[in-house]
């Protein structure tokens, strides 16, 4: 099957402790999930992927049930496939090693980059994180400044999200 001819399947995941969201799976594996409010950035993503979309809640139901469990502390690591291939060379790399951080543990943007052979890259390894399609599964709440720090979140609330996810997962910050 050709790229371009896959289909998207898409479904909404309501009422969990950081908000409604969006999630959007393909025959592969999971490819995005985004939080309701913003919907046009989720389209844009998909824009590019240039893939036929249809709503089919049987085809997500998998995704959203171990999102739900683990959004209600039930659950500590996904098991449900990734449409790895859809992120570009760098990004895949990054998310790969972010998508490894063990539930309430944390690495920083530098100790990404040093794991990928590219020291210099902490700001490019915070690109990958900011345009993460799949927040919560790839988890990149739990990066953080070298400094112990919260930088940067773009889902939910933004940091406020990113803090309470950690605090949920037990991890402890500076």
């Amino acid at each position: 099957m050709l790229l371009s001819e896959a289909i998207l399947y898409e479904d909404r995941l309501n009422g969990t402790p950081v908000g409604d969201l969006l999630l959007v799976v393909s025959e592969v594996g999971l490819v995005a999930i985004e939080w309701a409010d913003a919907q046009a950035d989720l389209e844009r993503y998909l824009r590019r992927l240039v893939r036929p979309l249809k709503k089919d809640r049987a085809k997500v139901r998998p995704y959203a049930h171990q999102l739900r469990e683990y959004l209600n502390c039930r659950r500590r690591e996904f098991t449900i496939p990734i449409d790895w291939d859809l992120l570009r060379p760098f990004q895949r790399s990054a998310l790969e090693l972010v998508f490894a951080i063990p539930y309430g543990e944390t690495s920083t943007y530098a100790q990404i980059a040093a794991q990928l052979g590219r020291p210099k890259a902490s700001r490019a390894v915070g690109r990958a994180n900011a345009t993460n399609p799949m927040p919560l599964v790839i988890p990149c709440h739990r990066v953080i400044g070298k400094d112990g720090k919260l930088h940067g979140y773009g889902g939910g609330m933004g940091l406020a999200t990113k803090e309470w996810l950690l605090n949920m997962e037990g991890a402890v910050l500076a």
